[in-house]
């Protein structure tokens, strides 16, 4: 296999990518008996991982569903009923994990709530409140 290219600066080396394949579950008929389409991806991050710390956070936030309890990232996919296909789905799906988790969050910028917005607080209120009062029996006071 080759180096697994993620964008023009992160290119994820061949020795860190392992592929087992594996008799795929599903549909294809006498075929699915007979030929090895399931496509398993093991990458063993280099130490210090290829992001940075910051991305790495997330990525392994997003991602840990397919990280292994010694660090390892497990993609599979048998989607499709031959192995090449299966092959780039493994590949893409990692693509998209690091893609997602080289953009940073947008900071979220607080806001204060409108004057419009603070009066129908206070009118709807004032709603349950006359609601509630309207309940109570006229004696009682």
């Amino acid at each position: 296999m080759s180096n697994l290219s993620i964008n023009e600066h992160l290119t994820i080396p061949s020795e860190q990518l392992e592929w087992s394949f594996a008799r795929s579950s599903g549909p294809g008929g006498q075929n699915v008996n007979k030929v090895n389409s399931k496509a398993t991806l093991r990458w063993t991050p280099a130490d210090p991982p290829p992001l940075s710390q910051a991305a790495w956070k997330r990525f392994c936030r997003s991602a840990k569903r397919y990280v292994t309890g010694e660090g390892q990232i497990v993609i599979q996919s048998q989607e499709h009923r031959d192995q090449p296909q299966n092959i780039e789905a493994c590949n893409q799906k990692l693509r998209t994990l690091l893609l997602a988790a080289l953009t940073p969050p947008k900071r979220r910028i607080a806001t204060k709530p409108t004057k419009a917005s603070r009066q129908r607080r206070l009118d709807d209120k004032q709603r349950r409140s006359d609601k509630k009062k309207s309940r109570q029996s006229k004696d009682m006071g």
